[in-house]
């Protein structure tokens, strides 16, 4: 047992439910924030040093780069259950395996990706309307994200490895020093540089890298339960199996998302430059508050995962109820945060001048603020489904999401005002749970039986 104690691993099928998903929830809060800040660090150098076309090109890409590195933290996520849950089983053999193939898995799909997404580069920007002017400066940019992508999924897979054994903290420190060197990589390329959004590019690909060394590092030297032996890469087609069917629907639960988001940008890029700055801005900031939902999200699935393994059914329920009403709380907050300041949050990418800007992100705020706990509560069944293994209808919720998205944006998209854009949000949001929160209460009805029994 000597070698589970070192490390800052956390049992979570012990103690009380709400501290430790909190005290699991804010490091992994934290840590999606500083991961966010690559994208929106490179967008306000941009857009303060190289203008509103530099912002519109970096910023636009945010749903391209949802959907290129979701899939990679979806996959390696769904992955990560499987270790978490033999970690609450305490069969640590058997972990190691699970972690051996999650590695050739990882690799794998980043090796593909990084080819295919490389050679599809411009037809996929032909589909989002890009116009001629800025197509130069977001093939560029694309195409060094696309080429560093085997960095992105080695730190996205060695953080799931700490965070299925509890440890939320590390992947977050390794995350700030990468964010902090990312945003003085920006400003030496840019500013100092001269290069244009390429060197943002190049800044975030140096910047994940590190903090994928570091992850590593850190592994090797205090993590002795995940010291990995020669016998636990042996191949077995079955463990990838039953990888990729939890790995896999939540890969394609990110992307499925995305490709919504992807649709909904090449709806924003008709109206042009301007809109597509104000949309850009205000979808990096509604990026960052709703870091807390994916955290809530991310925490529950290990919670859940743990719990689940370890054969408490009782601690899954409360649990959930627990982060029900901690996201319902925390909607509140966010609702009146965008509400009321969205229009100087938006001043962090652009100078005051700007009003049409500004103007755009405002109006998007306004329209999908009160649907925040339709949001939360996605991350919430979503991820705790996922926890019990269930992988198939979590996906469906992102089929339904794509539905209603794609149809608002086919019915108003060039005949009604960017407003009725806008509205796709919240109708993908309330779309999503259609599925999710109806089979989670199927699931745990009998175990909410064999509580009442019980009392």
């Amino acid at each position: 047992m000597s070698e589970v104690k070192a490390g800052k691993m956390h049992d979570m099928t012990v103690g009380s439910p709400v501290k430790l998903i909190l005290h699991f929830m804010v490091p992994v809060f934290l840590g999606n924030v500083f991961q966010q800040f690559y994208n929106v660090a490179d967008s306000i150098i941009a857009g303060q040093f190289l203008g509103v076309r530099a912002l519109a090109a970096i910023g636009s890409t945010g749903s391209l780069m949802f959907f290129v590195t979701g899939w990679l933290n979806g996959l390696t996520s769904g992955f990560a259950i499987l270790v978490a849950q033999w970690f609450g089983a305490k069969e640590y053999e058997r972990m190691r395996h699970y972690v051996a193939m999650s590695v050739y898995l990882s690799l794998g799909f980043a090796v593909l990706m990084t080819i295919g997404l490389g050679l599809a580069n411009v037809p996929i920007l032909r589909l989002m309307n890009y116009s001629d002017e800025i197509m130069p400066d977001v093939k560029a940019y694309m195409g060094i994200i696309y080429a560093g992508l085997v960095v992105t999924a080695a730190y996205n897979a060695l953080a799931a490895f700490l965070r299925a054994l509890g440890d939320s903290k590390s992947p977050l420190y390794f995350l700030i020093i990468s964010a902090a060197i990312n945003v003085a990589l920006d400003i030496a390329f840019i500013i100092y540089g001269g290069m244009g959004v390429e060197g943002c590019a190049y800044a975030t690909v140096i910047a994940q890298g590190i903090s994928a060394a570091l992850c590593f590092i850190y592994i090797v030297k205090k993590y002795p339960i995940l010291h990995l032996k020669k016998e636990n890469f042996a191949f077995s087609m079955e463990s990838c199996g039953r990888l990729l069917s939890l790995g896999i629907p939540m890969a394609l639960q990110f992307s499925i998302t995305a490709i919504g988001t992807i649709i909904v940008q090449g709806a924003v890029n008709v109206y042009g430059e301007n809109y597509m700055a104000g949309f850009s801005a205000a979808g990096k900031l509604q990026n960052i508050v709703a870091t807390v939902y994916v955290a809530f999200g991310a925490t529950i699935a290990t919670y859940v995962g743990q719990n689940w393994g370890a054969g408490k059914k009782e601690r899954v329920l409360m649990g959930v109820n627990c982060t029900q009403i901690m996201i319902l709380i925390y909607s509140v907050f966010a609702m009146a945060l965008v509400f009321f300041f969205s229009k100087y949050m938006t001043l962090l990418f652009v100078s005051a001048s700007e009003t049409e800007v500004i103007d755009v992100a405002v109006l998007y705020f306004r329209m999908v603020f009160w649907c925040y706990p339709f949001l939360g509560s996605i991350f919430l069944y979503r991820n705790t489904l996922q926890g019990l293994g269930y992988g198939l209808v979590p996906m469906l919720g992102g089929v339904f999401e794509l539905t209603a998205r794609a149809g608002i944006v086919l019915m108003v998209a060039g005949k009604a005002s960017f407003a009725g854009v806008c509205l796709s949000d919240p109708a993908a949001w309330i779309s999503a749970l259609i599925p999710l929160v109806p089979y989670y209460f199927y699931v745990t009805r009998k175990w909410r039986k064999e509580l009442k029994k019980k009392a």
